[in-house]
């Protein structure tokens, strides 16, 4: 995933590069005064800024803003889940990809929740007190390692990941197992889309200039 986003800002780059240069050229043949070619000119000057912007939408993100973390009692936790029978090095967040038994592993980022006991539990669905509902509970424990490990049999469905240190409200991550998370879709179709409309803006503005039509017969005679 992160090597065709890569491919897919190079040939953005490229293309925002090719048609700033044509730009260029008709500006030299007297584009300059036409409505269109502002136009054109400001789409461009926006495109590359809009790169960045697509780059941070797709893992460039601080600590704080890692959807795996969590703060717990105002320390800090990173979750992570595994699953090697389905991806041996694939690790996972709220999204589960697969059913079957996963491994679930909390980081204690801050060093202050690694001498207070820490209970975890897995709950089926919405509910965080449901007994019915449990599918895995490992009972309050100091981990001085600053690494709380477990499994868990999980099936298609909606969990809560509950962390209660000793002394502190409780903490929980919403997992997902074979959902579709349609908003986070939408949040990371965003950049590209609006590049997308952007080119085919330019392209359209070029359609409409005689003069960009008369250049290109010009240039092929």
């Amino acid at each position: 995933m992160t090597t065709m986003f890569l491919i897919v800002v190079v040939a953005l780059s490229v293309v925002a590069g090719v048609t700033g240069r044509a730009m260029l050229n008709f500006s030299l043949i007297g584009l300059t005064r036409s409505v269109p070619f502002r136009r054109i000119m400001s789409a461009v000057a926006v495109l590359p800024l809009l790169l960045p912007v697509v780059a941070g939408a797709h893992g460039n993100v601080t600590m704080e803003e890692d959807i795996c973390v969590q703060r717990v009692g105002g320390n800090l936790v990173h979750f992570n889940a595994y699953q090697p029978q389905n991806e041996a090095k694939a690790q996972y967040c709220t999204d589960i990809p697969g059913e079957g038994d996963t491994f679930l592993v909390v980081d204690l980022v801050d060093p202050g929740l690694r001498n207070l006991p820490i209970g975890v539990r897995v709950v089926r669905g919405l509910s965080e007190t449901a007994e019915d509902e449990t599918v895995a509970y490992w009972p309050p424990a100091i981990h001085l390692d600053g690494v709380v490990r477990g499994e868990a049999k999980l099936v298609k469905g909606l969990y809560k990941l509950i962390i209660t240190p000793e002394g502190y409200s409780p903490s929980s991550y919403l997992l997902r197992v074979q959902q579709i998370d349609y908003a986070t879709i939408a949040r990371k179709a965003i950049g590209p889309l609006t590049i997308v409309l952007l080119l085919a803006l330019i392209a359209y503005e070029l359609s409409k200039s005689r003069r960009w039509r008369n250049w290109r017969v010009s240039g092929h005679s």
